[in-house]
């Protein structure tokens, strides 16, 4: 081949950054918020929120990216314009948090990590990117898979749970139903970013923003493999978290992001920050100023700088310095072009954005059932005396600030309308036999109460049967920068449960929330407890049919609830200690155990807990032989019978203990679960296979191997209960 014919045929990213200068290099390292793009095109005066960070408009038209922007005919006419002003004519990417749904918002990712249903999650992520991609977006900021073990951390809703398998099948899940199987060809699909890399989700305290600090063994065992597993499912980008990591800010990681990510993960995709995390290495105390900041940042291999100026800045200088290689700019420069040609964009700049497209497709019947499934799905029944479900004809008193409100989507819905949610009270009214039989009254505010709202809460519950009560956190309660140290209900509203109690008559309560809640004063006190979570578009018909009885609970948790939030971090997969607890000792009166004296050391309801309208019972637990080797199999049956009344889900659980390793192991790690769907008296067989390559962790000297020796194996139905066995690794 002749070397012009070479250079015909070279990517038409790598013929671009031959032809810009080194400012426009650093610009296109820059990521500006909507606010920049107003007026699409018009960038004549300085003002606003260019003023206030420092840009002038050349900046602007050169930036690579944007995050923010909605809707399909703004987009065009921001890409139209910023075609125009470019001097080469590269367009921009556009990106946005499509955390659980775009227009049409489905449960919060804890939720949906309850479900336990990765292929509906999967399709949830699929109808997400759709809705974005014929608005005109990109990227998505999105799946979140910081593994989460402190409910005080209102991040938490963004995570599916506290254990690194089930997030990892989940970021796998999400991943895939983002970006499909080609992004060039398929407009309908969006460029997925897993955030937050790396361990936010260990904030001290639950504080978001706070410190992280844990050796790098426990980092690679249980805060690597959610990452881990988005990045072979070939996620397009990573964003670095606010923390830092064995002393240094995420941001500026060189050893997190250029040795582990780059070199040893081999992710060739593009590394954002987080909102100004560049300039807030800087307020971490680990740069003097923004420069610093800057090559600290572009050393550790980060590409696109959200929302600061330490890139354009200062990038520029530092080459001509030679504080920073040409080469490596260059790479980061080429990754972010390179993700562009990806997603097609030289050929066709506006990509999938279509306003009649937008018009039909947003919130669409279709994609509101997708909403409603796993809604009904992620619900996880707490506690049941045999109050539900609810049966027709039975006059229902519905109490309490979600009874009537459209405040169930949850954080990070951010183009979702609450008005067009779909509310408990509305739906329970056209299930019910009669609309009548179903009386609302608010009870009391969320975090307030008066004589007005008791009264009519009383008016309400006379003449009832049974009393509901919908009660929760406001979404503005969890989220980014939701962090609590109380998390049981406000009193206003614990205040309306003894107030409802003191009736006599049955009481079913059900929760909104994007965390688990210390439950006193609820669960110890009502006789059916539904945990709804923030449920999403659909939650208001989904809770409806689950609280009738159209449909069987089948949720189950994927992150524990405390007794009291002194347990927390409380999670299944622990270690015995040297000094185990035990019920004998206890009563023997040790006071020489790992224990609390005044508090269970087990939560409340364990990972993996779910009740249902029917009953489940487990047999006949067998091992296809007592040994496993190297390259061999274990089959694992056990027989699951539904021996209730009414056709439901279960989710059966393998568990797997390493009895003795070379580094201790926890008392429990889920290692496979199945789901069944079982009519009422039907029994079905279920078979796990369980290798070698299971068994493996992270030893002290941070390879991974298995240790040969004695196994226990439990199966059932949450971590807590189940069926036991044994075997030996040879």
């Amino acid at each position: 081949m002749s070397h012009s014919a070479a250079l015909e045929n070279e990517p038409l990213y790598r013929k671009y950054i031959k032809l810009m200068t080194l400012e426009e290099k650093a610009a296109q390292l820059l990521q500006l918020a909507a606010p920049f793009y107003d007026k699409p095109g018009d960038h004549s005066e300085v003002t606003g929120p260019m003023e206030e960070l420092g840009i002038d408009a050349a900046t602007v038209q050169n930036a690579g990216s944007v995050l923010g922007i909605s809707g399909a005919e703004k987009m065009i006419a921001v890409q139209q314009a910023h075609m125009e002003q470019n001097r080469l004519g590269i367009p921009l990417l556009f990106m946005a948090d499509i955390v659980h749904g775009f227009k049409t918002i489905f449960p919060i990712p804890l939720a949906i990590g309850c479900s336990w249903n990765p292929e509906l999650a999967e399709r949830s992520a699929q109808v997400a990117a759709y809705e974005a991609a014929v608005s005109g977006l990109h990227v998505t900021f999105a799946p979140m898979v910081d593994l989460v073990r402190d409910p005080r951390w209102g991040r938490v809703m963004e995570s599916t749970g506290e254990d690194p398998y089930l997030n990892a099948v989940f970021a796998r899940a999400f991943v895939e139903g983002f970006q499909g199987e080609d992004l060039s060809g398929d407009v309908k699909r969006v460029a997925a970013c897993v955030k937050h890399f790396a361990a936010y989700g260990l904030s001290e305290g639950g504080r978001d923003y706070n410190t992280v600090d844990l050796s790098e063994r426990q980092l690679r065992e249980y805060y690597l493999p959610a990452y881990k597993a988005a990045v072979d499912a070939g996620c397009e980008m990573v964003m670095t978290s606010f923390n830092t990591v064995d002393g240094i800010p995420a941001t500026g990681n060189r050893k997190l992001l250029r040795s582990l990510l780059r070199e040893e993960w081999g992710f060739e995709g593009v590394v954002i920050s987080d909102w100004a995390a560049i300039k807030e290495i800087v307020a971490h105390g680990a740069a003097g100023d923004e420069r610093e900041a800057a090559l600290k940042a572009m050393l550790a291999g980060v590409d696109i700088d959200m929302m600061t100026t330490s890139y354009i800045q200062h990038l520029p200088e530092l080459v001509r310095e030679g504080a920073i290689e040409q080469r490596m700019l260059d790479e980061a420069v080429l990754r972010i072009l390179k993700l562009k040609e990806k997603l097609g964009l030289f050929e066709n700049p506006l990509r999938g954005a279509d306003p009649a497209a937008e018009a039909e497709i947003m919130r669409c019947a279709e994609h509101r059932e997708v909403s409603r499934q796993l809604a009904e799905q992620s619900a996880v029944l707490l506690k049941n005396g045999g109050l539900l479900p609810l049966r027709q004809g039975q006059k229902i008193a519905l109490v309490g600030p979600f009874a009537d409100s459209g405040d169930i989507l949850g954080w990070w819905s951010w183009l979702g309308e609450t008005e067009t949610a779909v509310k408990l009270g509305t739906a329970m009214q056209q299930l019910a036999a009669e609309p009548a039989d179903v009386r609302i009254a608010e009870g009391c505010g969320i975090e307030s109460i008066t004589d007005a709202q008791k009264a009519a809460a009383l008016q309400a519950a006379e003449g009832a049967d049974v009393i509901v009560l919908a009660l929760g956190e406001a979404s503005h309660m969890s989220g980014e920068a939701g962090s609590r140290s109380d998390i049981r209900l406000p009193e206003a509203q614990l205040e309306l449960i003894r107030l409802m109690k003191e009736l006599g008559k049955p009481l079913a309560v059900v929760l909104f929330n994007g965390r688990p809640l210390d439950l006193h004063g609820v669960y110890d006190t009502a006789d059916a407890v539904l945990e709804a979570w923030y449920p999403g578009s659909e939650g208001g018909a989904a809770l409806a049919n689950l609280l009738y009885g159209a449909a069987n609970p089948s949720g189950r948790l994927s992150m524990s609830f405390p007794y009291t939030v002194g347990q927390v971090p409380v999670y299944y997969n622990h270690y015995s200690t040297g000094r185990p607890f035990s019920a004998e000792e206890q009563e023997k009166g040790n006071r020489y155990i790992s224990q609390y004296l005044d508090i269970p050391n087990d939560p409340l309801l364990p990972f993996g807990f779910g009740l249902s309208y029917t009953s489940y019972a487990y047999e006949g637990l067998q091992l296809s032989a007592q040994q496993l080797t190297a390259d061999g199999e274990l089959k694992v049956k056990v027989k699951v019978t539904n021996t209730g009344a009414m056709a439901g889900t279960e989710t059966l659980q393998l568990y797997v203990r390493d009895v003795a390793g070379e580094v201790v192991r926890p008392v429990r790690e889920l290692k496979a679960f199945r789901q069944v769907t079982l009519a009422p008296g039907e029994s079905r067989e279920v078979e796990f296979t369980l290798t070698e390559m299971q068994l493996r962790y992270h030893h002290s000297d941070l390879s991974v191997s298995s240790d040969p020796g004695a196994f226990r194996l439990y199966v059932g139905g949450n971590s807590r209960d189940a069926l036991e066995a044994e075997f030996r690794l040879v």
